[in-house]
């Protein structure tokens, strides 16, 4: 059985590293006036998929990081599951990006910072953890937390500054 603050203590160097491949996507959105989540897929280590949010520039409520990156991954190794892949992304995902991962059968998600408004990972709701669907998904929360939560919350100043 997986056994979350286990894993939660493993953060280990490649969590590290492509956490740091996300937050260079996050940045790319802040960049372009999006909200600055980034995410990556890996899967065998290798690096399958990475993405920014895009709400704005698509005008598509759907272009969030993770459903980009599940979009990009699936389309690189030609299959609709992705199995044994890990996803790293800078913000707990919300219901419908948590609801995408298990569909995608994603094996492990990766965040960095806590969403206490619409974070489906434990904070508002438990889409991920919650036990009861056909997939279960390992999760480690709060990796370089510090780090995605300044740069939303640098955007996110900068934006009540302008109106």
């Amino acid at each position: 059985m997986f056994d979350p603050d286990i894993q939660n203590a493993l953060q280990n160097e490649d969590d590290l590293k492509f956490m740091q491949i996300a937050l260079r996507q996050a940045a790319e959105a802040y960049d372009e006036n999006e909200v600055p989540v980034g995410c990556v897929i890996v899967k065998d280590g290798k690096l399958i998929a990475k993405a920014h949010n895009q709400v704005e520039t698509l005008k598509d409520p759907t272009a969030h990081a993770e459903i980009l990156a599940i979009t990009q991954a699936s389309a690189a190794i030609e299959h609709k599951w992705l199995l044994g892949a890990t996803l790293y992304t800078t913000l707990e995902p919300c219901s419908m990006c948590a609801g995408a991962l298990i569909l995608a059968r994603v094996a492990r998600v990766v965040f960095g910072a806590f969403d206490p408004k619409t974070g489906a990972c434990g904070s508002v709701f438990d889409v991920i953890g919650g036990g009861k669907l056909n997939h279960q998904i390992g999760i480690s929360k709060g990796v370089l937390e510090e780090e995605c939560a300044f740069l939303l919350s640098d955007f996110f100043q900068k934006k009540r500054e302008i109106t």
